[in-house]
């Protein structure tokens, strides 16, 4: 009987565009299914949203005013892996598109 350890990789990725977070996380996937890896799993985390208030005039008309909003989008792709395999190499080669902030951490 063969014991394998298996190793988490939690990979968090961050976008202020939604389309350029899931075609980033669908090009990680591609990248590391190649390899033998046991699971890939996307988690989708809640949207952050942020309302900025701003009068339009700022000395003649307060109910004059204009709201601006930042969405940032998130994704968490767990990773599970034999620890033969040089995948944090895997990760640092892969050219994400601009805009997309990442963090990896060993879980």
């Amino acid at each position: 009987m063969e014991i394998t350890t298996n190793t988490k990789i939690r990979v968090r990725l961050e976008s202020f565009n939604a389309e350029i977070l899931v075609s980033s996380c669908q090009k990680i996937i591609d990248t590391l299914s190649h390899n033998s890896l046991n699971s890939i799993s996307m988690i989708t985390l809640p949207t952050a949203k942020r309302i900025y208030c701003v009068l339009r005039s700022p000395h003649v008309d307060k109910d004059s005013r204009e709201h601006f909003e930042i969405r940032v989008h998130k994704r968490i792709l767990e990773i599970y892996y034999d620890p033969e395999i040089p995948i944090f190499d895997l990760l640092s080669e892969i050219d994400l598109a601009p805009g997309i902030f990442y963090r990896i951490c060993l879980a």
